[in-house]
């Protein structure tokens, strides 16, 4: 695991979500903490997968929130302000399945364009599993529980409601392949 770019994630993370968005902050250390689960099974992916997930939020920092839509926001300042590995950014940018909320808000051209989708399937389902089975305050969680509560904050028709119910199939399959992965594993 790539110690460098995993200890450079947490403080870029610290710095902008801790104070700024404490819920966030700790959701995200909740998503990182399922990540070092499951780091063993990505190989020399496992310190992309954490970096990635004590990231993937950090577009709901206010200084950030250029456009409102976090996974694009959060994507930018790590290229712009970082010059981060383009891994990283497009694993932030579509991080559980952005690109259907993308094209909610009108932003799947642009989302496509700075940032394709990842052609490494285990990673881009590892970070959605992480993601999805961990609460607002970083407990854990099934992936159904999580659906409902997104649901339930926002609202069914909301745009983050429409989104999360369109994109409930592939998370709930996501999580499932990571799950299979799982228990694959030798113990």
């Amino acid at each position: 695991m790539d110690e460098s770019l995993v200890g450079w994630a947490m403080r870029v993370a610290n710095a902008e979500l801790s104070l700024a968005v404490p819920r966030r902050w700790a959701h995200s250390q909740g998503v990182a903490t399922r990540a070092a689960e499951l780091a063993q099974i990505l190989g020399s992916d496992g310190g992309l997968l954490l970096a990635s997930a004590v990231l993937h939020d950090v577009g709901y920092a206010p200084r950030l929130a250029v456009t409102g839509f976090h996974p694009l926001d959060g994507a930018r300042f790590l290229r712009d302000e970082h010059g981060a590995d383009g891994r990283l950014c497009r694993l932030v940018a579509n991080h559980s399945f952005a690109q259907l909320e993308a094209e909610e808000r009108g932003l799947r051209e642009c989302l496509d364009a700075e940032f394709p989708l990842h052609d490494e399937p285990l990673l881009v389902d590892a970070l959605v599993y992480c993601d999805m089975t961990t609460t607002p305050d970083g407990e854990r969680t099934t992936a159904e529980e999580r659906v409902a509560e997104i649901v339930g904050r926002y609202g069914a028709d909301s745009l983050v409601g429409r989104f999360i119910r369109r994109a409930s199939p592939q998370i709930l399959a996501a999580v499932e392949r990571v799950e299979a992965v799982l228990a694959a594993q030798p113990r």
